[in-house]
């Protein structure tokens, strides 16, 4: 899932938080939504300009920067 595909940024648009292409609804808000334990459907429910892939984008994005955040491995150096 490449999430660029879905979600934009765009400084004319909600002053360029990420948002989901063609739309105003936030990345932030879906997450909080996957986040208090939503299940996808319930978020389309409230949001029903998204589709799945969208919802499917959020959790792609939330993994890239969560693996961002992670510490590198160190290389172990061989004496």
């Amino acid at each position: 899932m490449n999430y660029h595909d879905h979600i934009v940024r765009d400084p004319a648009i909600c002053g360029g938080a990420p948002v989901f292409k063609g739309t105003r609804v936030l990345l932030k808000s879906v997450r909080a939504g996957l986040k208090a334990g939503e299940t996808p459907e319930e978020i389309l429910a409230g949001y029903p300009s998204l589709t799945i892939d969208d919802v499917k984008a959020a959790i792609a994005f939330a993994a890239a920067s969560a693996e961002e955040d992670l510490p590198a491995h160190e290389v172990p150096r061989f004496k």
